[in-house]
């Protein structure tokens, strides 16, 4: 069984009352993508790691681990 990938996306998203909808269309993916991240049920590839965390102003190291 896959080991779950940590991160602090949704908590640091309600931080900032962005919506998973404006982080998917700041990014450029589907709801459902940024909902799978923020469940540990899917790793974003480097580009979209970069992406989101430029997106909340924050660095990569703040949401991913």
């Amino acid at each position: 069984m896959k080991k779950p990938i940590k991160n602090n996306l949704q908590e640091i998203r309600s931080t900032t009352n962005m919506t998973q909808e404006e982080l998917a269309n700041q990014v450029d993916v589907s709801i459902q993508t940024i909902q799978s991240i923020e469940k540990g049920k899917y790793k974003p590839s480097d580009s979209l790691a970069v992406n989101i965390a430029r997106s909340l102003n924050k660095d990569v190291t703040d949401i991913f681990s």
